[in-house]
This record gives C-alpha cells, structure tokens and sequence, in this order.
C-alpha cells in the first residue's frame, strides 16, 4: 500500500475528504518524527509503541578497499508492535 492508497483508505474509513486525511496523515508523521527528534517515546494503543535507541560505537570494514573503520555511536529509531497489531498479522 502506498501513502496514497493510504489517505484514500483513511478518507474512505473516516467519511472525510482526501486532503484532510492527507492533512491528518501529514501531521501523525509530522508528530512521530519531532517525538524521535526529541527522544521521547510515543504510544499508540493497538498500533504500537515508537522510540529512540543508541546503537554503541563498533568497528567495521570498508567493502572495497577492506580498510577497518570505525563506525561512530548513533541513535536509532525503533517500533515496537502491539500485541494486537501481532495478532492481526498472526491471523489468515
């Protein structure tokens, strides 16, 4: 499914236009992105759980030349799902 498949879905399921459910889509990314920025953890019942990680400093190897680099500390994002969202992907 596509973001715009997406927003047709949601403007179907919320008897509301396109643009607003494109309007709503926009500011829940928009939301989730500034909460990842901050580092705060954002919850959404049945959906599941967004935060920040930090993924340690580790040593790795340049591909072409083989050179060993070290590959600096960074945070990461992460999702965790809801037990309902993996149970709806557990059912056929």
């Amino acid at each position: 499914m596509t973001k715009k498949d997406l927003i047709k879905h949601l403007a179907n399921a919320a008897a509301v236009s396109d643009t607003s459910a494109e309007k709503m889509l926009n500011a829940l990314v928009a939301t989730v992105h500034a909460h990842a920025r901050s580092g705060e953890e954002l919850q959404i019942a049945d959906l599941g759980k967004f935060s920040v990680g930090t993924r340690a400093a580790r040593p790795g190897r340049n591909p072409k030349t083989g050179e060993t680099i070290e590959i600096p500390a960074m945070r990461v994002p992460k999702f965790s799902a809801a037990k309902s969202l993996k149970d709806a992907a557990a059912q056929r």
